[in-house]
């Protein structure tokens, strides 16, 4: 997504940065509990409400499908979108092909996620386009096994 003209980053790219830069800032300032957690929470939902159709449906339903399939992961903003971490590393998180301006969007997941296999081979990132009943039963179980 690099500005391959200029060599430099797209405005999405820098846009991502300024968000994360923002969220290290906002948890650098401390905060803890159930109020930090409720805040978190809601502000993943409210970057779930600003996406714009049909980004919005996919992560409305992923955030649901995550946080039945492993309550022990925390919803966090993470380069402006939702993610989901255990002890405050990011385990999975949501990208919005829209917001992103990708051909898709994708749910990804972190070096924290438990996803290793003996295969020595196994996909970090997995295309979002629809969420049939197979695709969620899919999300649920790379959920519960990332979250450990």
């Amino acid at each position: 997504m690099s500005d391959t003209a200029t060599g430099g980053f797209s405005p999405e790219e820098r846009a991502a940065m300024k968000a994360r830069a923002k969220e290290v800032k906002a948890e650098a300032k401390g905060g803890r509990g159930a109020e930090k957690a409720a805040a978190d929470e809601a502000a993943v939902l409210t970057a779930i409400a600003e996406m714009a159709a049909p980004d919005d449906a996919l992560a409305a339903r992923v955030h649901e499908l995550v946080t039945t399939a492993a309550p022990s992961l925390s919803p966090k903003l993470w380069y402006g979108q939702p993610a989901y971490a255990k002890d405050g590393k990011v385990v999975c998180f949501f990208r919005s092909g829209l917001k992103d301006k990708e051909r898709y969007s994708s749910l990804g997941f972190s070096a924290e996620a438990r996803l290793d296999d003996d295969s020595g081979l196994w996909p970090t990132a997995y295309a979002v386009t629809e969420l049939t009943a197979k695709a969620e039963a899919q999300i649920s179980a790379l959920v519960k096994k990332a979250a450990g």
